[in-house]
Order: structure tokens, then C-alpha cells, then sequence
């Protein structure tokens, strides 16, 4: 490490040094889109449709029970009919090699979701997936790019209408074509690399400003304090939502926050108003998805499945919260929906903080902690998005 006059580590310059080499990468990248020139676009693309039976073979998984194998600490993917993290659920080890789809890239669509991913990577999966290969040569972007366009029809897909191979080959799409009536892979290719650089470019400018408006924050750990048991009920005031009927709802800009597990809880966009409305506060769902929890900056709504947890003695920040909502969230594996988190068991659930030295909870610690969290993932972020840009990564 670099030392300073008394042979101790100069953390001043190595600030000093990083603050500078991010500045100097972030003036290269920090344009917000491309030059009109370099990007790609659909105007004057002549278009033609295609049966998916056409252009792509079709396989199916094998039949793995989900229930009866471990989904968090294999290494390799799978994947299933979920409609979100390109439809990886999570990742096993199968004693079986002969599941292994080893083909890649193709395209995976769900019998009754009907979501459509591209997969670059070995993976298992079972019966109701379909494995989309592609007959003509076709890269990861055209593959993405050719999912997007029946995600257009995704919708005539369902539970009662199965996205089957049968369906599925007599599916027809819109492509851009060439010269000869057949489907651009080349064109789709440089179209998404020009979209996804657009993209990439707004992630590092929206980087760029988040990391030169917050200042750095202190190293933490979590082992530097103490700890001790607070029950919920007296850290955080617990208030109810409010039952809004669908009927009921009026199309506006106020999240709505339901019983959810993702889209940071938010179901819904109204214009109504009434008594759960409210801002800086975690939501927690009592019912649905019990215990996940989301935080709120923003005015908004509360169902009657989710309760408002402000807090007794601050005021909270996203930091101090997003903290909190971590700390509750370890609760989640005793509840269930036979067993749910209603407001008396909330009361009493016991969690651990970390303490000052007066044994209260040490918000400023949770507060600079999770900021460090914070800043660390935007420098890795940043770090990945530029390596995207060369064309490392």
C-alpha cells in the first residue's frame, strides 16, 4: 500500500488516486446515448413473417422434482416456468447427467406463462419448458431479439391455453428480413449490441452522478459493534393498510403496495387516496407473501395484507430502513401462510440490532453501513458496464 510521511497507509491519496481514475473513465463513458450516427434503429426495415416451427427445433426437460432437490447451493442453473431472473429459479446439483441441456443459445418458453429467455449456459429443466434451438446460426442478441417479438403474443397465453410445442410451432412472427426473404440475424444482432451499448451508456452516467453527489462512506463491519434483542413493537409503530377493491381503483400515478414479493411491492397505480396513505416507511405484508418487506420514499398506498412499520425514535432514511427490512426479513423462515405474521406476533417478534454505547439501537451505525453496501455495488456495477463498453465483458 502507499504510505504517508509516518509509514502508515495513506488513505488520503489512495482516495485521492481512485476519485481520479473514475473521473477520467467516466468523462470516456458518460455520454447519455450514442451518436445518431452509431445507433441502429427499425426505420426502413422491411419485415416478414415466420412460423416458429420454421426456425427453430424444439426439445423438453426431463422431469426433476423441484421440491426434493437443493435450489440454493447447486452450481448449475434451473430453470422453470417463472417469470422473472430469465427464468432461472435457482441452481442444482442433479446426479443425473443425461438432464443437462447442454445446447446453447436457445430460447426456453414456459407451457402456461408463455415468458420467453435466452440461455448461453448449460442447464436442467423439466417437462413444461420448451427448448427453442435454432436452426439457422443465430447469436445470443438475434435470439434475444426474436424472444421480444413473440413476447408480443405472449398474452393469448395461459393456464388454459398452453403455450404447447404444438402452438408454438404454428406461432407466427414478425422478423426483419433480407435480401433473400429471410430472417436478419445480422441485422437483429448489430440492432440489440447498439441497444444494449444506449443502455449501458444512460446505467454509467445514472452511476456517474450517484457516486459524485454521495460522499464516501466509512468502512464498516458488522462485528465493529455490539448487538442486542429489541422486540419489533418497540422499535417501530405499526400502522395498518386499507382494503381498495380493484373495482374501486382509479388509474393514476400513486403506487399501490399489495401482498407482493417483487417490483418493490407495488402492484398497482391509483389516484385514490385514504388513511394508509403515507412516505419514508416499510411496508411489511402480513399476508401473500408473508413477511417479505419493501421500503417507500414515495407517497403512496397500503393494502390491508401490508402494515406500515414506522419507526418510534427517528426518523429513518432509506439507508437506516433498507437496513432494518434485511434484519426483519431473517424472520421470514417461521412464517408461512398457515402461519401468518399478523400485528400481535409482529408486536413481539424479537430482532437484533446493533447498540451504541447506551444499548439503544445505533441507527447512524445501520445508516453508514448500508451505504457502504451501496457504494461498494455501484463501483462494482461501474466497473462491469465500463468492461461491457471495451469490450471485456
Amino acid at each position: 500500500l502507499p504510505v504517508d510521511d509516518s509509514g502508515q497507509p495513506d488513505w488520503p491519496f489512495m482516495e485521492e488516486y481512485m476519485r481520479e481514475r473514475e473521473r477520467l473513465l467516466l468523462e470516456r463513458y458518460s455520454r447519455e446515448a450514442e451518436d445518431e450516427s452509431e445507433r441502429v434503429t427499425l426505420d426502413g426495415v422491411t419485415w416478414g413473417e415466420f412460423a416458429i416451427g420454421d426456425l427453430f427445433d424444439f426439445g423438453r426437460g426431463k422431469v426433476i422434482d423441484g421440491d426434493s432437490v437443493d435450489q440454493v447451493n447447486g452450481m448449475t442453473a434451473y430453470v422453470t416456468r417463472t417469470e422473472r431472473n430469465n427464468g432461472v429459479n435457482g441452481f442444482i446439483d442433479y446426479e443425473d447427467a443425461s438432464y443437462l441441456n447442454t445446447k446453447a443459445p436457445v430460447i426456453t418458453i414456459g407451457n402456461e406463462t408463455a415468458a420467453p429467455f435466452v440461455h448461453t449456459y448449460p442447464f436442467y429443466t423439466g417437462t413444461n419448458i420448451n427448448i427453442l434451438q435454432p436452426r439457422a446460426h443465430a447469436s445470443r442478441n438475434a435470439l434475444i431479439f426474436i424472444a421480444e417479438c413473440f413476447r408480443t403474443q405472449k398474452s393469448k397465453y395461459s393456464y388454459g391455453y398452453a403455450a404447447s410445442s404444438t402452438r408454438l410451432k404454428r406461432q407466427r412472427i414478425q422478423l426483419p428480413i433480407d435480401e433473400h426473404g429471410q430472417p436478419d440475424y445480422i441485422f437483429m444482432e448489430k440492432f440489440m449490441r447498439s441497444h444494449e451499448r444506449r443502455l449501458v451508456r444512460l446505467y454509467v452516467s445514472h452511476l456517474q452522478a450517484k457516486l459524485r453527489t454521495t460522499p464516501p462512506p466509512k468502512l464498516l463491519m458488522l462485528d465493529c459493534v455490539k448487538w442486542r434483542s429489541f422486540r419489533i413493537g418497540d422499535v417501530f409503530v405499526i400502522l395498518p393498510g386499507k382494503r381498495l377493491r380493484k373495482e374501486d381503483m382509479t388509474a393514476g400515478a400513486k403506487p399501490f403496495i399489495g401482498a407482493s414479493d417483487s417490483n418493490n411491492g407495488v402492484t398497482a397505480f391509483v389516484a385514490n387516496s385514504n388513511a394508509s396513505e403515507d412516505s419514508n416507511v416499510l411496508g411489511v405484508n402480513y399476508n401473500g407473501s408473508v413477511v417479505e418487506s419493501f421500503y417507500h420514499p414515495y407517497t403512496c398506498l397500503f393494502s390491508d395484507d401490508v402494515k406500515r412499520f414506522k419507526l418510534r425514535e427517528h426518523e429513518g432514511d432509506e439507508y437506516i430502513y433498507n437496513f432494518l427490512k434485511t434484519v426483519i426479513l431473517l424472520q421470514k423462515v417461521k412464517y408461512t401462510y398457515g402461519y401468518k405474521f399478523n400485528e400481535q406476533r409482529m408486536y413481539q417478534q424479537k430482532i437484533n440490532l446493533p447498540v451504541d454505547e447506551f444499548g439503544n439501537p445505533d441507527y447512524e451505525f445501520m445508516r453508514e453501513y448500508s451505504r457502504g453496501i451501496e457504494d461498494e455495488r455501484r463501483f462494482e456495477a461501474l466497473s462491469y458496464f465500463v468492461a461491457k463498453l471495451e469490450g471485456r465483458a
